[in-house]
């Protein structure tokens, strides 16, 4: 099947937003990219987005599958049985991709559940966003995610739990380098592993070609992580400039989860534990500062959101875009964040981009996002949300029946 989308603006991933370029698309990839006018008389199937922009499907690169954004969302997935959070898994997967989300990275589940998710996506018998997963979180004892995650003490212990999580499937592999503000009797302040203990585990799994992502929001417990030679640090909340200079140095990427710490703020009264919203409310300025402490150093970003965590919810990932405007960051650069940024963290080469040889994974959206970050941010401006060349949600897909439906063509 050949389609060409026409009329409107295009954001290819890089660093603006242009008009009069088309895009062909063949069997699920982008083959040309041109001038409009290169197309005149094209007999094909033709999607108009005049008035709008076509882009890249955005990257939540920090979802949690397993939680659904209860205000106590651990306690909630407790009640449910296994296959009960597996199909809950899907359904948030499913619905973070029509809220424009194509590839995701679930940095933290319950005992395995959501590799059958990932699994089911990814080789087409669902439909969903690409999904990269980490399988356990690895803490130590009474460390932050010690509640589902695999518990490790001590060098020899923190390698294997690295390897039962390869062994069981993971993409990457999350350690905890610090305590959070969802575990109780943590700071988030506090480093946890040792230096030691971190590079151990961080090289173990990169010796079996796996990248890693540290929860590291305490300043001793970013630079363990950095100097262990971590992927990303997940939200980083209090860096300090010897942290942005190493991680500057290592080309580290932050995920930032604005969206995280705004959820709870923003609903202190409806059912959060208190000691959540008191850890959120003393480590918020710090986190804020942080993100633009190492945006305005020009450091590697990708969003993230901690989706699943309280009211922060599967399908609104892309306020995230919205969030991290509001903290300075350009319209331009929170869509590269989003989009190709978000794909490099990932290792996704076919993916993040508008080009020729990439998955046509897009999202058209009213207006220019590049203007009005709003447009992207916002699902009611959504026009349409492509995967893999198929709609899946919006305006081009038929009024009958959930598109997820179609999964027999994908």
């Amino acid at each position: 099947m050949t389609e060409l989308y026409i009329g409107g603006l295009l954001y290819d991933g890089g660093s603006e937003v242009v008009a009069s370029q088309a895009v062909l698309v063949e069997d699920g990839k982008v083959t040309k990219v041109a001038p409009s006018g290169e197309f005149a008389g094209f007999a094909g199937q033709t999607i108009d987005t005049t008035g709008g922009t076509l882009m890249p499907g955005l990257f939540d690169c920090h979802v949690h599958l397993c939680l659904g954004a209860e205000g106590d969302p651990g306690t909630a997935a407790d009640k449910l049985l296994p296959g009960q959070l597996t199909m809950k898994a899907l359904e948030r997967a499913q619905t973070s991709l029509a809220g424009g989300i194509t590839a995701l990275r679930d940095c933290g589940g319950k005992e395995f559940l959501e590799f059958a998710v990932r699994d089911a996506v990814n080789s087409g018998q669902q439909m969903g966003p690409t999904i990269r997963a980490s399988g356990q979180v690895i803490c130590m004892t009474g460390g932050h995610g010690n509640r589902t995650g695999r518990i490790a003490d001590g060098i020899d212990e923190v390698v294997r739990a690295v390897r039962e999580q390869i062994h069981a499937g993971s993409d990457l592999i999350k350690i905890m380098a610090t305590g959070g503000v969802m575990t109780p009797g943590v700071n988030p302040e506090d480093a946890h592993y040792t230096a030691e203990e971190m590079a151990a585990g961080i090289a173990e799994g990169r010796r079996f070609h796996r990248r890693s992502a540290s929860h590291a929001q305490g300043r001793d417990g970013i630079l363990n992580a950095v100097r262990g030679g971590i992927t990303s640090i997940e939200h980083g909340i209090f860096m300090d400039e010897t942290c942005v200079r190493e991680m500057l140095a290592q080309g580290t990427y932050l995920v930032p989860t604005v969206a995280a710490l705004r959820n709870i703020l923003d609903n202190t009264r409806n059912g959060i534990p208190a000691y959540v919203v008191d850890k959120a409310e003393r480590i918020s300025e710090n986190h804020r500062r942080s993100l633009q402490m190492y945006y305005r150093a020009g450091g590697n970003i990708a969003m993230g959101t901690d989706a699943g965590t309280p009211f922060n919810r599967h399908g609104a990932n892309a306020m995230e875009l919205e969030f991290m405007t509001d903290l300075g960051v350009s319209p331009a650069d929170a869509l590269r964040f989003g989009t190709s940024a978000g794909a490099d963290l990932m290792d996704l080469a076919d993916q993040g981009r508008v080009g020729p040889g990439m998955a046509a994974d897009f999202l058209v959206v009213d207006g220019n996002p590049g203007e009005d970050i709003r447009m992207a941010s916002r699902r009611e401006n959504h026009r349409l949300i492509i995967k893999g060349g198929i709609p899946v949600a919006g305006q081009a897909v038929p009024a009958a029946g959930p598109s997820f439906q179609r999964m027999a063509t994908f």
